[in-house]
């Protein structure tokens, strides 16, 4: 019987999509390392923020943006202190998380996913009820969360969304961050944090919801506010080079050096975000959504596979039209309005932006 090929996974994690990278960085990285560091500080930031190494080989930037936040995060994380990765819906915390994590500890998935219905089990130990029953309370009974796991082994763990987990379970955190032990005591013993062993937390505002951390489990990380790009051309950057590599692990059949329409998507999320056009001259309204990076990449991304699959592999005004209609308009009836106004008294005046304009349109009628 013929062997069945292995489908590749959807979505790698970091340290496999840029395990060259890490290796290259690992074979000429001299410096010192905190204790169960796979690289130093200074290869870890070269790692995000990328360059070129003395044997020629070139690091990707995983982050674009400003060098002394990455250094600030590194630094935070080589001490006891944790680090909370803080800012708006698509800044890019996760992302920056997961490579941290990456490059640090070369296992980033030591992670929870906070929800409003994650329980303080997720963040110490659960138990498998089986054995529980079977054997009474045991070492074996126990069901390790990522926490425990990465205290055990030296590890960073990561926690997504921190503000989303209920604030009684936030709360677990401030003895496991000030004692750096997760007391069992069913078992009356403790399971010790080993060196190396640090927390990654990211956290926004404005989602509807949030449980504001208490000012004691505040005080124990050292917060990094991650901001939404500063310029035009840096978010364009940052949107090109995510599309770029997303398309080529979905195998999107399209022409990537024709993306010219990147620009004008993130102009536009620029323009609703700020509240005023580019050039300063129109004051807009702003939709209740949050247009960030990951939004005019979702737009991007979406655009790219209706021109791979339903037209010629040129990304086109038509393509990304649906995708910027979406994003902006969460709210049937406020957000409507927004775009409307913004199509009649910006879009319409552009005459480069003819064809957009008429997309747009085409989708209304």
């Amino acid at each position: 019987m013929a062997d069945i090929p292995t489908p590749t996974v959807l979505r790698e994690h970091a340290e496999q999509s840029y395990a060259d990278e890490l290796s290259a960085l690992r074979a000429v990285d001299d410096r010192p390392r905190p204790p169960q560091w796979k690289l130093s500080p200074w290869a870890v930031s070269t790692y995000l923020l990328g360059g070129a190494l003395p044997d020629g080989t070139v690091i990707t930037p995983k982050y674009i943006g400003s060098r002394r936040l990455i250094e600030i995060a590194i630094a935070s994380l080589a001490t006891d202190r944790a680090l909370l990765l803080l800012g708006v819906p698509g800044t890019a915390k996760s992302w920056v998380g997961e490579h941290l994590a990456a490059a640090i500890s070369g296992d980033s998935t030591l992670v929870v996913h906070g929800t409003a219905g994650t329980a303080e089990e997720a963040i110490r130990y659960g138990w498998n009820y089986a054995r529980l029953l079977a054997e009474g309370p045991t070492e074996g009974a126990i069901v390790p969360g990522p926490v425990m796991r990465a205290m055990r082994s030296g590890s960073l763990a990561r926690i997504e969304e921190l503000t989303r987990i209920p604030s009684d379970v936030q709360d677990s955190l401030i003895s496991i961050l000030s004692e750096k032990s997760i007391p069992i005591p069913e078992l009356d013993t403790e399971v010790q944090a080993q060196r190396g062993f640090n927390i990654i937390a990211t956290a926004n505002n404005r989602d509807k919801g949030v449980n504001d951390l208490s000012s004691a489990l505040r005080r124990r990380f050292t917060t990094v506010v991650l901001p939404l790009p500063d310029t035009l051309d840096q978010e364009v950057e940052i949107v090109e080079s995510r599309v770029r590599s997303l398309g080529a692990s979905l195998e999107l059949p399209a022409d990537l050096a024709a993306l010219s329409e990147i620009r004008r998507v993130v102009t536009v999320m620029r323009e609703l975000r700020a509240g005023v056009t580019a050039d300063g001259r129109t004051t807009i309204k702003s939709p209740s959504a949050t247009l960030s990076t990951a939004e005019a990449i979702s737009v991007v991304t979406s655009g790219l596979s209706l021109a791979a699959h339903f037209g010629d592999g040129a990304v086109r005004a038509d393509d990304v039209a649906a995708g910027l209609l979406g994003a902006v308009v969460k709210d049937p009836v406020q957000d409507a309005v927004v775009w409307e106004e913004y199509l009649e008294t910006v879009v319409r005046n552009r005459p480069e932006w003819a064809d957009l304009y008429r997309a747009c349109r085409d989708l209304g009628d």
